[in-house]
């Protein structure tokens, strides 16, 4: 039988990227001659890179334009990935997880240079059974595309995994996928706003979710299996 399957967002979720993000988006909005407010920007990490730049530079921002923000994004956030650690227990959920018979699956549209780098920091792939990226889909989160995706490649239907994540994009794909969500606060958005978009619970970060992990949709999951 294929083993149930946890799906794990990873920017703001395992790794503590998502203010590295802004800042890089806020250079790249800066030096394009758009300039942006952070907090506008905070409010949507987690997006599709194109969704986002539409969002905030107006639908009228050409293929061109599109291209050049995401391209200076991209250059501005690898001058700070020096700076890319784990967020706390993440190491040990993982493991932990692994450990009770579930797959780990790591539902990221990070491209695949940023997910090189996210994978380097985690330090974890002994225990990852499958992995996506931005060239999975055309459109990622808020869509479901790329949940269904890591749900393929791991040979699970939505009743047979769990998706863990920090957006309000995040738990939304996961609801249009019919999957059960947990969030957590490690991206920086409110209990109530993960809660609204469809999380099932929600955990201050990784740390705490690992403590609670038996009592947790994960746990339900594993115990079922």
């Amino acid at each position: 039988m294929t083993q149930p399957a946890v799906l794990f967002d990873v920017d703001g979720t395992l790794v503590d990227s998502n203010y590295l993000h802004v800042y890089a988006w806020v250079r790249a909005f800066e030096a394009e001659g758009v300039p942006v407010a952070a907090w506008r920007i905070h409010r949507c990490i987690g997006m599709d890179g194109t969704t986002l730049v539409k969002t905030l530079a107006g639908d009228d921002a050409g293929q061109g334009r599109l291209d050049q923000l995401k391209d200076r994004h991209s250059e501005f956030y690898q001058e700070s990935t020096h700076l890319l650690t784990p967020l706390p227990g993440a190491r040990d959920l993982l493991r932990r997880v692994a450990d009770l018979g579930l797959q780990v699956v790591l539902a990221t549209s990070a491209p695949d240079d940023e997910l090189r780098t996210l994978r380097d920091v985690l330090d974890c792939d002994d225990v990852v059974s499958e992995v996506t990226s931005s060239a999975d889909v055309d459109t990622a989160k808020p869509q479901p595309d790329i949940v269904e995706v890591a749900l393929a490649r791991a040979g699970v239907t939505a009743a047979q995994a769990v998706f863990v994540g920090d957006a309000v994009w995040d738990c939304e794909a996961a609801r249009r996928a019919k999957l059960t969500s947990v969030g957590v606060l490690s991206g920086g958005v409110s209990r109530a706003e993960l809660s609204e978009a469809g999380a099932a619970a929600v955990f201050e970060d990784a740390a705490e979710l690992f403590a609670h992990l038996d009592t947790t949709p994960i746990g339900e999951l594993a115990a079922n299996s």
